[in-house]
């Protein structure tokens, strides 16, 4: 996926979770977030998506934190949700493809970077705000699940904080049988190393996961429970993920 279509992915999402807490109400818990509400997953996205604005917007070139939580409820607080993530993407949109700013995972570039991290931000805490409702999340359309899949483990697992750790060298594959899209993850006593396609795809695995792109962009991400994928070899494996690849 390209920058812009990230940035259309986000505006979208965006607007898709504040419809589903408009419709929940602050009030109502989330189920894919244990112990949150509605008000604190707003509190939680709007903080981010004006926190990554200020990198866009002022080109900041070093880890700065973030504004805080705004102390806000109900329609007060959905308003300023609306108004943070549309300054977002116009900031967005309006940058240049030579923005320089501070990122934390590899990307062709700042922009690049903070549209599609944005964009995933925003799409699982869209299913996030759904699961509240009683029909549950929505779609995931299939390239965009697929690219957040990888963005999970080329990026997010493939940094020393990663806590996915086997106390000897294990391998799990990842397949989507909908994209076609398949990444090997070489799992030891240090931070896990992911390849995506290649001969890898092909060789020996201790466990593979498989299911569609959308329905492994949730459950990777803990959103979904796992038996709505096919696990063949070592189920350990996958249960290992889940409990210790929260990010």
């Amino acid at each position: 996926m390209g920058t812009a279509e990230h940035i259309d992915a986000l505006e979208t999402a965006g607007r898709a979770l504040a419809g589903a807490a408009e419709a929940a109400g602050t009030d109502a818990p989330v189920p894919a977030c244990p112990g949150w509400r509605i008000r604190d997953l707003l509190r939680h996205t709007t903080t981010v998506h004006r926190w990554a604005t200020g990198f866009v917007i002022e080109g900041h070139r070093e880890y700065r934190a973030d504004g805080g939580e705004p102390d806000l409820d109900g329609a007060a607080l959905l308003a300023h949700y609306r108004e943070g993530h549309a300054a977002l993407v116009a900031a967005l949109r309006a940058a240049p493809e030579t923005l320089a700013a501070w990122t934390f995972l590899p990307a062709p570039s700042p922009l690049a970077f903070w549209a599609r991290r944005q964009a995933h931000e925003t799409t699982v805490h869209r299913a996030d705000a759904e699961s509240a409702l009683p029909e549950g999340p929505g779609p995931v359309g299939p390239e965009l699940a697929a690219d957040g899949v990888d963005e999970l483990l080329a990026g997010f697992h493939a940094r020393d904080r990663s806590r996915v750790r086997a106390d000897r060298p294990r391998t799990l594959r990842i397949r989507t049988t909908d994209t076609g899209d398949v990444w090997t993850v070489r799992l030891s006593a240090a931070p896990p190393v992911t390849e995506r396609g290649g001969a890898a795809a092909s060789g020996p695995a201790d466990a593979e996961v498989s299911g569609t792109a959308e329905r492994l962009y949730l459950t990777l991400w803990n959103r979904l429970p796992a038996s709505g994928v096919a696990v063949t070899g070592d189920p350990g494996l996958l249960r290992l993920w889940r409990e210790t690849s929260a990010v």
